[in-house]
């Protein structure tokens, strides 16, 4: 009985799997950009800014100027 409640939970897991790929698939199908596009975006946003912060960390603020 064990075993067989073990097959029947296998099944159900695959089904679900199978059909969490299937959503999958079909969101990524409908996107405007494909998510590596995205990703690259970011990525490129991520890099300026940091880096924008590392340049306003090492030049001094105008505010210390004034004061």
């Amino acid at each position: 009985m064990a075993a067989v409640g073990g097959l029947v939970g296998f099944a159900g897991l695959a089904l679900g799997a199978s059909a969490l790929v299937t959503a999958a698939r079909r969101w990524v199908d409908e996107l405007d950009q494909p998510p590596t596009e995205v990703a690259k975006a970011t990525w490129q946003q991520l890099r300026a800014a940091g880096a924008a912060g590392a340049e306003a960390w090492k030049s001094p603020s105008d505010a210390r100027r004034v004061g």
